[in-house]
């Protein structure tokens, strides 16, 4: 036990000068002081006996992180400038490296640690404990994911973050999830760098936007250029602006090459499985304005067809993909919903009992979002969504969880008054009456 206290004691003689300090700047009183250094002697003590524990540390790097931030709170309303050669965070960091050493498969102290280092910025410090951390559990792949997005949404370093996911794919190649979030951190990219371009006034829609004409009846919306954000900026950076904009968009980044080779990738890892080309396909579909959503989107759309053309989730993703990015406002959408209706009931009379139920629920959630939209569409319209859904929630089994919710439940109330029409042949009414009118 002598040697634990010894180790203490040196532990605790480094602070000395610290809490000196506290007190000839009056930051803490004497009591106060004391109780600091009482309450550090405690963890120390107990941190180097026999049977500590990686909680003990996490308590002790958690206390330090509190008394830190009132040191700081106190400064701030005392007028205290910083101490030369006294860090609270230098302390934590100090407290996580002994406990990541004591206890290297613990996963909360490496969690503790990597979210402190990111709410300090501590970016190089928190490069090393990646590395460190993703050394001794390469199979972690949420590791993996935490660390790119952390460099690409914080730091903003694609490179770096397409490092750790290609990495991470080595090691847990099997894991699924990791695929999507590829996919994901890459579709996520190619929508900043989509809005930068509308902001900056460098895509291509908005030179066209001056000759459209939408008629009269249409409230024409001011463009955003860079002009507008930095009225003072030269504006013979227009060439510059032309050349970047051609350069872009043909660099792969920018028309989608990465994903396309994501999804290629992820279909040889999991042998054409359908399933796991129809959540990227419904990842890429939530990204509306990307300009390279509806070529990714078609690409693996065709390979469905090829390799599972017989199968709900081409069905589904065949139908999706008529109503992706289309307003439901717009003169297109009725068009595009009788043909997703049509490539769903078509399939359903094609598809096995246990494919049929499948391709039913996929179909409900597909055409339950319009629901929360009721006030946007036309009457007919909304007729013809609700009576589709109940069709296809005849084919649903009771026992699944889309046929318990509250949406599906209020459609169940509606079905004793509902027609006998299907959602095509009532749509198809609806379009003939408008061609008539």
């Amino acid at each position: 036990m002598a040697g634990a206290s010894d180790k203490a004691r040196f532990y605790l003689e480094k602070y000395v000068p610290e809490l000196q300090e506290y007190e000839r700047k009056e930051i803490f009183t004497r009591d106060e002081i004391s109780a600091i250094a009482g309450k550090r002697s405690d963890f120390e003590h107990i941190l180097n006996a026999r049977g500590s524990k990686p909680s003990d540390y996490a308590r002790y790097a958690t206390y330090e992180m509190n008394l830190d931030s009132l040191r700081k709170k106190r400064c701030t309303r005392l007028g205290v400038k910083g101490f030369k050669g006294y860090s609270g965070q230098r302390t934590v960091f100090f407290i996580l490296d002994r406990a990541t050493k004591k206890s290297p498969g613990d996963m909360g102290l490496w969690m503790q640690y990597v979210q402190f280092c990111q709410k300090e910025n501590a970016n190089k410090k928190l490069a090393k404990v990646f590395t460190s951390v993703l050394r001794l559990k390469p199979r972690e792949w949420g590791l993996w994911v935490l660390a790119a997005k952390w460099y690409s949404e914080q730091q903003g370093d694609m490179t770096t973050a397409r490092s750790y996911m290609q990495r991470g794919l080595r090691f847990c190649k099997e894991e699924k999830q990791l695929w999507v979030e590829y996919a994901k951190l890459e579709m996520v990219y190619l929508a900043k760098l989509a809005a930068r371009r509308k902001i900056l006034g460098l895509g291509e829609d908005q030179k066209k936007q001056p000759q459209e004409d939408d008629g009269e009846n249409m409230i024409r919306l001011p463009s955003i250029t860079a002009a507008d954000i930095d009225p003072e900026a030269s504006t013979d950076t227009e060439g510059v602006n032309e050349d970047a904009l051609r350069r872009l968009a043909n660099a792969p980044a920018y028309t989608g090459a990465i994903p396309l080779a994501i999804f290629d990738a992820a279909m040889k890892q999991f042998h054409d499985d359908p399933r796991v080309a129809e959540e990227l396909f419904a990842l890429v579909a939530a990204f509306n304005d990307v300009p390279t959503t509806p070529h990714i989107l078609q690409h693996i759309l065709s390979h469905l067809q090829q390799s599972a053309a017989n199968s709900s989730e081409a069905i589904i993703c065949e139908a999706s993909l008529r109503l992706s990015g289309v307003d439901i406002s717009s003169a297109a959408f009725p068009m595009d919903l009788a043909f997703s209706l049509k490539c769903i009931n078509n399939g359903m009379a094609q598809l096995s009992e246990k494919q049929k139920t499948a391709l039913a629920e996929k179909a409900t959630s597909m055409l339950l979002p319009y629901l929360e939209r009721r006030d946007e569409l036309d009457a007919d319209i909304d007729t013809v969504v609700v009576a589709s859904l109940l069709r296809y929630l005849r084919v649903v089994s009771s026992g699944s969880a889309l046929a318990k919710s509250k949406d599906i439940r209020i459609l169940a109330e509606r079905a004793k008054n509902e027609g006998a029409l299907t959602g095509a042949d009532m749509l198809q009414r609806h379009l003939e009456a408008k061609k008539e009118s």
